[in-house]
């Protein structure tokens, strides 16, 4: 309520705001008045953004596409404050240092709260990848990866009937004979590999099968959930909210249960959604080990530019120690591939 009450005293003042900018930009001299009105563009839109992160709203299209790329509002930052120079506007000025200084902040790895310390001993090390193969294209490229780093548990998503019949294989059962495969369009079809027994469990509903899974390891019983929800496009925004809501009480109801959710998230630590997912108290593997901005995709312009949307979310009982991020052929993601310690109790 609160913050709904501060939200509409600030558009009412938002008119007012406006019209004393339009004036002193009218103020200006002729040939610092076009100059200044683009600063003015550019700075407006990097303050929607960073207003709705501040808000903790992940607001409507474009905002959530954008959020994906917070760390990069740095540049229209700096460029407003270019402009703002170059047409002698103190204002534009200050507005574009404030705003880069908000985008540092929020560039921060996000922290939900100091973790609890396992209860337990180390009953097993595991190593975990995660990899979305774009319509099953990358398949090929998945084999290589398995037989390169020898991952315990594999979580697969757009998986097409060709990538279903390759995890059928020989070679592929000797070394993971635990197996769930749900297959239907590319974009729907996901996996979960395992080399210890698994147990099917009720999957998360979703518009891209999201199927979940039991493993017995060392006297422990480990949750498996595999994470796709669907992208926040125009006009889907209420889907993927739904989604990662759906994620966030399938973690939210793990009890005691060390939990392990990993996948192709459509989401950041900049995205609301995630970050109450976030707050049941998963951890990142990638923030817990110092990567929490490495982009994951589109692959094409990682690790220049990019999002980091694929995570392999950990419960407490889960440590992690390394995590790394693989480069697939003929997807537009990156792997991510995670050694954990698992602990007893």
């Amino acid at each position: 309520m609160e913050t709904t009450v501060a939200t509409d005293r600030a558009a009412a003042r938002e008119p007012g705001r406006r019209a004393a900018t339009a004036r002193r930009l009218a103020r200006l001299p002729d040939e610092g008045r076009a100059t200044a009105w683009c600063a003015l563009v550019v700075l407006a839109v990097v303050s929607v953004v960073l207003g709705c992160r501040s808000l903790d709203t992940d607001g409507i299209t474009p905002v959530p596409q954008l959020l994906a790329f917070l760390p990069w509002l740095l540049v229209p930052a700096l460029l407003g404050l270019l402009l703002s120079v170059a047409a002698r506007w103190p204002l534009g000025c200050g507005w574009a240092l404030l705003a880069a200084a908000v985008t540092g902040w929020f560039i921060q790895p996000y922290d939900p709260g100091p973790a609890s310390a396992p209860d337990g001993p180390v009953v097993a090390r595991l190593r975990v990848l995660t990899a979305n193969l774009e319509f099953g294209q990358a398949t090929d490229g998945l084999l290589t990866a398995l037989r390169r780093e020898r991952p315990d548990v594999v979580s697969v998503q757009e998986c097409d009937a060709g990538c279903a019949d390759a995890l059928g294989s020989a070679a592929v059962r000797r070394a993971y004979p635990y197996r769930i495969i749900v297959t239907g369009s590319p974009a729907e079809g996901s996996a979960i590999l395992s080399n210890r027994p698994l147990t099917r469990e009720r999957d998360v509903p979703g518009e891209l099968s999201m199927p979940g899974a039991v493993a017995r390891i060392a006297g422990v019983t480990l949750r498996l959930q595999v994470a796709h929800p669907m992208p926040p496009m125009p006009g889907q925004l209420d889907v993927w909210r739904t989604e990662l809501g759906r994620l966030r009480t399938y973690a939210a109801g793990r009890g005691d249960q060390p939990t392990l959710i990993a996948g192709d998230f459509n989401a950041t630590q900049d995205h609301a959604a995630f970050r109450d997912l976030l707050d049941t108290g998963m951890r990142d593997s990638a923030r817990a080990t110092g990567v929490s901005r490495t982009p994951s995709w589109p692959s094409t312009t990682t690790p220049v530019l990019g999002a980091q949307i694929d995570h392999v979310l950990v419960s407490d009982a889960l440590r992690p120690r390394t995590a790394r991020f693989l480069d697939l052929r003929n997807t537009d993601h990156r792997a991510l591939l995670v050694d954990l310690d698992l602990h007893a109790g």
